[in-house]
This record gives C-alpha cells, structure tokens and sequence, in this order.
C-alpha cells in the first residue's frame, strides 16, 4: 500500500497517546500541523526509547536565543485516532542548528521487503520535545508494575505472580 510522505516546514502539535485499556494499551505518535492529523502506532518500548533519547539530546543542544511559541495543553492535544496512517518501523532524530529545531524522521514498518515504506519528517522545538517527555515518561510509568526480577509486566489476573518466580 503506498502512503504519501510527509514533509513539514513546521508541527503545531506533536504529542503521544494511548488507546485501550493497561495491559492492552496501543500507543500512537500523533502529529498535527494547520488542518493537517497524523497518527502513528508503535510499541511502547519506541515510546520510552525515543523519549530517553530525545531527554539526553536536550541536555547536550547549546543555548538557544529563539523563543518558541506556547504549546496547546496536553489534556487538550491528543485526539482518539481512527485506524493509523501506518505502524512505526524505525525512528531517526537530528538537529537543525539555523532553526533550532529538533528533526524527527519516521519510517513505516513493512513486511514485503519489495514495498517502500511510508517515510515522515517532523521537525519540533523545544518546548514540543520536552513536553513529549514528559508525557511520554507519564504514559510508560502508567502501565502495569514490574516484576521485581524480570522487569516483565505484571499481569493483574495473577495477582502478582510470574513464572520467573519457578
């Protein structure tokens, strides 16, 4: 199936979201830009990975003089998606020093290695990245507890229980 690249100038809104119920979580990138709505799925092991990510790259960009817009509020921003425009394969992030912003590129997941995978470039600011953290952070830490071995997830039917425990 071919999808249409995405190539913005500039996102209005970049945030992450779930559907479902824990333990059956789906999660989903969401992208906004004009009237222009993107949703993504990937694992929430992509979630945790690029925001850890994204949290040590803030830390290293030099200073910035250029003020960036404010931010819809997040309660606001994710929108429940639809079916996704396609299922996340692989993540890349660079800098672009003459805007200060930060480049996310999105490639779609695909099975048949004779097809092109969908490809995305969503460049962000600051604020936009740091508020994705921490969203992203909150929504990680808000699924089922660790197993204190395995760091599996608990499921909550066993009541706690996990096989590692054998």
């Amino acid at each position: 199936m071919s999808h249409p690249e995405i190539n913005w100038e500039d996102t209005d809104v970049f945030v992450v979201g779930t559907t479902g119920p824990q333990g059956r979580r789906v999660f989903y990138l969401q992208a906004r830009r004009i009237n222009d709505l993107i949703s993504l799925k990937l694992e929430k092991q992509q979630v945790a990975g690029l925001a850890e990510f994204l949290d040590r790259m803030l830390d290293d960009l030099p200073p910035s003089d250029i003020e960036d817009e404010d931010l819809l509020s997040l309660d606001e921003a994710f929108i429940e998606p639809g079916e996704p425009a396609w299922v996340i394969g692989s993540l890349g992030v660079t800098y672009q020093q003459s805007n200060d912003r930060i480049i996310l590129f999105v490639e779609e997941l695909i099975r048949d290695e004779d097809d092109i995978p969908a490809q995305a470039r969503f460049p962000l600011n600051r604020k936009q990245v740091a508020a994705f953290i921490e969203q992203a952070k909150d929504l990680v830490d808000a699924g089922r507890p660790p197993c204190p071995w395995c760091d599996a997830p608990l499921e909550s039917t066993n009541e706690g229980w996990c096989p590692c425990a054998n």
